[in-house]
């Protein structure tokens, strides 16, 4: 960051002016701080309400389509203008407010933030962050030390007992996944009540640590309204949860950050963004997931999910899924890294290219690429291993299935 705007919140838009990108920086600047649309009496002679006026820091004309002028503005927002006891609501209500309303604005996308210091350290940010992960899991050391995660979600999302849930578990576990989390719409619900499922999987996962020395964990979805949530957050930890799951979007920024600061949690939070892409996937209007990474990050996410890089069955950006990769592992400050989760419709012959895009801190999840193996959850979290086995040894995927009748049928059904 300019040592020039240190102390600046800087945000960068995409905008789509009637007139001009200059009169849209402009605009953004007054009704995100302290002007708005005409001029105010009640500002006059009074030089410390200007002093807190947000500021056009750059501008750039991308094309004039006669009827319109679209482009980018870097716009630098005062950080004595936000509300910090108040937590992020009061930074977004500023950066991320009426601006998307604005008439004259055809278009508006938030593509970036850049939090100085004086607002980062008033953020929790993860409690263990990649590297206390491993060390729960073990990942740190063996063969492969620091290699990629597998991990599942268990299929169907929906319907099973608790105790059929838990069975599934141990199945994938035994073939050799490290993470296994809740589905984003399975919580408390009475065919799978919450507490049961936690009972009956750490019985399972218990068993694995017995059978074979590995520890694996399991992300329990504990998102709800405030009370309910944190009810369930004490009955997880209570019965013994190693992971919490929170649906961001849906339960709010807040509730992270209150759960990362809490001195009770004292497990990773795996953090789930279903919805995101209702303001997310329009190019050109709404937000980047970017905004939202960095803002898990500082909020308190051990793990978040990103997209697949470009391998998985959802709408993908394969550079802004790098983009996010880098904002959750490079230098922030003093905060611990949060581990990029990849999944939606991934199998193993998907994972040379993941871990070619994500590296070795990639957390690959594979739902029906695991439990749709034609011999069963298992075998399909043995072939998910094989796959990356081979791919960690530099082995083609066909050449190390010849000798493993899992991959083999795995790239038989899904394609290589």
């Amino acid at each position: 960051m300019n040592e020039e705007f240190k102390e600046l919140l800087i945000a960068k838009y995409y905008v789509e002016h009637v007139k001009s990108v200059e009169i849209a920086a402009e605009e953004i600047c007054d009704e995100e701080s302290v002007g708005t649309w005409t001029d105010l009496t009640t500002t006059v002679g009074k030089p410390h309400i200007a002093r807190l006026r947000a500021e056009v820091l750059d501008k750039q004309v991308f094309d004039d389509h006669g009827d319109y002028q679209s482009g980018e503005v870097t716009i630098g927002f005062q950080t004595e203008t936000f509300d910090l006891e108040a937590g992020i609501t009061s930074i977004l209500s500023m950066v991320a407010g009426n601006l998307f309303g604005l008439g004259a604005l055809r278009n508006i996308r938030w593509l970036d933030v850049e939090f100085p210091r004086s607002i980062i350290e008033n953020f929790p940010g993860p409690k263990f962050g990649i590297e206390g992960v491993r060390k729960i899991i073990g990942t740190d050391k063996g063969e492969f030390p620091n290699r990629p995660h597998i991990g599942t979600i268990v299929k169907p999302k929906m319907g099973l007992t608790a105790q059929e849930w838990a069975d599934v578990t141990y199945e994938a576990a035994i073939g050799g996944v490290d993470f296994i989390k809740d589905d984003e719409n399975l919580s408390d619900q009475h065919f799978c009540p919450l507490e049961d499922r936690v009972i009956h999987v750490l019985e399972r996962l218990d068993q694995v640590k017995e059978e074979t020395g590995r520890t694996v964990i399991h992300a329990v979805n504990v998102t709800a309204t405030h009370d309910v949530m944190w009810k369930r957050i004490k009955t997880a930890l209570d019965n013994g949860a190693k992971c919490l799951m929170i649906d961001v979007i849906l339960t709010g920024y807040q509730e992270l950050a209150q759960m990362a600061r809490d001195p009770s949690v004292k497990v990773p939070i795996h953090v789930h963004r279903t919805m995101h892409a209702a303001f997310t996937r329009n190019q050109k209007h709404g937000i980047s997931m970017l905004p939202v990474a960095k803002i898990v990050r500082m909020l308190g996410g051990d793990q978040l999910h990103i997209g697949s890089y470009g391998q998985g069955k959802m709408d993908t950006d394969l550079e802004l899924e790098l983009q996010l990769k880098q904002s959750l592992i490079e230098p922030m400050y003093e905060l611990k890294t949060t581990f990029p989760v990849a999944s939606g419709g991934l199998y193993p012959a998907k994972i040379p290219n993941l871990v070619k895009y994500g590296g070795n801190n990639v957390i690959i999840q594979a739902g029906g690429g695991i439990h749709g193996h034609p011999d069963g959850t298992r075998k399909g979290a043995m072939a998910m291993r094989q796959a990356l086995d081979a791919t960690l040894k530099g082995v083609s995927l066909d050449e190390y299935a010849k000798d493993h009748q899992e991959l083999a049928k795995a790239l038989e059904k899904w394609g290589k």
